[in-house]
């Protein structure tokens, strides 16, 4: 008795690797296609990441230029605040000691007439010390070119053993703090007599006239 399928056909064994049947077979340039498709997504993934990597280096770029200009900025501010500090504490030294000064100008005076003892003298000398620590200098000397710019002529006069203007005498100390003036000298000069002879070519004159009378002889 043959047996047979309703509704159901064999179908013969299709071998491994062939293409069954009504199944389209892969066309091989499809596949080519696709094996290039992949390269060029990596090749353009490597792009964006490349300009992704510049832009992060063009911002740390200036960041970092920000950081160095405010670094820059800061250490000129603090040269600037020190700066201002010690200018502000000079003038306040200045201030302090210029009313100072008259006291000084006594115990000078006390010096220079021999009243300058006992526990006067003590005292004394205890403020000069203190003073000069805080960098007050006195100056002013007698015979020394006289100079405007640190010396005020009360006193004027002439003199045949001068070649220049000349302080002569000291009539009250000048006194500065480093380069800053806090009181000029005031002094007594002295100029070259119009029409004198300095005194050094008088005596290389004399020099001359004697040795010319030796030679005479």
């Amino acid at each position: 008795m043959t047996e047979e399928n309703s509704g159901f056909e064999e179908k013969p064994d299709v071998p491994s690797g062939a293409t069954p049947d009504g199944a389209e077979p892969k066309d091989a340039s499809s596949s080519a296609k696709e094996e290039e498709a992949a390269p060029a997504g990596d090749a353009v993934e490597t792009v964006g990441l490349t300009a992704q990597l510049d832009q992060v280096r063009t911002a740390l770029n200036e960041r970092t230029g920000d950081l160095q200009r405010l670094q820059a900025e800061y250490q000129n501010y603090r040269r600037r605040v020190e700066r201002d500090r010690a200018t502000v504490k000079e003038i306040a030294v200045a201030n302090l000691l210029s009313e100072i000064l008259p006291v000084l100008d006594d115990i000078g005076r006390a010096r220079d007439h021999g009243e300058l003892v006992g526990g006067f003298k003590s005292v004394a000398e205890s403020l000069e010390t203190v003073v000069a620590k805080l960098g007050l200098q006195e100056f002013g000397k007698e015979g020394e070119p006289f100079d405007p710019t640190i010396h005020e002529a009360l006193m004027h006069s002439y003199a045949p053993d001068v070649t220049e203007t000349t302080c002569v005498a000291i009539l009250q100390p000048g006194y500065r703090i480093g380069e800053r003036t806090i009181r000029p000298a005031r002094v007594a000069v002295a100029e070259p007599q119009p029409g004198a002879t300095p005194a050094t070519a008088k005596e290389e004159k004399a020099t001359d006239e004697e040795s010319g009378g030796s030679e005479e002889v």
